[in-house]
């Protein structure tokens, strides 16, 4: 199988695992604080690899027309499913993010990019891919792009699986990660995995105004299991702080993914 088709087949097989992986987590309620600091009701939003639509939906319930692109054909189907149980108004449909500008005729008031930069292990295609999102963006408009942070392999272990740091076949991320260089390859599938110091180098290239910088998790990943099961008003303290500190520079390696807000400048691509 091509690399695509690897990628769509686990995605396809996965599809209630990934929709409440993030479910009532600090990685979705934080980032949805910082979304909703831009997006309104009645704003159009395009989520480009958005998955089985978990921000898709909760957006549209809030009063967005929402246009949901994702690769895998069962993450569409099951986003249709719900979106018709709780009665919403979603337009889903499969598409690839490198050519998602090749789909849409229209422009939207803000983009999600929240997955596909996780997959494309070149760097040409993580620039196709930022690129055709932003001919699809308002010039004004806000895109929220997400990687995953390099140090996050090294945090699930210590959570779910601390035999793996013997394993052999974790021999080529473990030196990615001593080295402090960014990973390519097999991991839970294909996926990349960023050195956090170049993510912004890599988003400046683009006419974008950066808004925002943080951990998607704040600094809760090593003790989320923890944090999230105490009392309703303990972990809203805990995410209140990690709101307030999501932006702190020596922070980030304590989040499993990373978000970079920006706001498209107007002149040309």
């Amino acid at each position: 199988m091509t690399q695509t088709e690897i990628i769509k087949s686990y995605y396809d097989e996965i599809v209630e695992t990934e929709w409440e992986r993030i479910a009532d987590r600090p990685e979705f309620l934080l980032t949805c604080r910082f979304i909703q600091r831009y997006i309104k009701p009645g704003d159009k939003v395009l989520d480009i690899g958005g998955g089985p639509g978990r921000y898709s939906l909760w957006l549209a319930e809030k009063g967005c027309d929402v246009t949901l692109v994702d690769l895998s054909t069962e993450n569409i189907r099951f986003a249709r499913e719900k979106a018709k149980e709780r009665k919403l108004s979603l337009r889903a449909l499969e598409g690839d993010a490198r050519t998602v500008d090749s789909l849409f005729t229209e422009q939207f008031d803000h983009v999600l990019l929240m997955g596909p930069l996780y997959h494309l292990l070149e760097e040409s295609d993580r620039i196709k891919a930022v690129n055709a999102s932003l001919k699809l963006l308002k010039p004004g408009g806000v895109i929220f792009v997400s990687f995953i942070n390099l140090f996050a392999g090294m945090i699930y272990a210590m959570k779910f699986e601390p035999e793996i740091i013997s394993d052999v076949n974790e021999i080529d991320f473990y030196k990615s990660v001593l080295e402090n260089k960014s990973f390519a390859g097999e991991a839970f599938t294909q996926a990349f995995f960023i050195r956090q110091d170049d993510v912004l180098p890599f988003m400046d290239r683009f006419p974008l105004e950066k808004l925002h910088f943080f951990g998607q998790e704040g600094f809760t990943s090593p003790c989320e299991d923890n944090i999230m099961s105490q009392p309703k008003e303990i972990v809203n303290a805990w995410l209140d702080m990690c709101e307030k500190l999501a932006e702190r520079e020596d922070l980030l390696s304590w989040a499993e993914h990373l978000m970079y807000v920006g706001r498209k400048k107007d002149r040309p691509l």
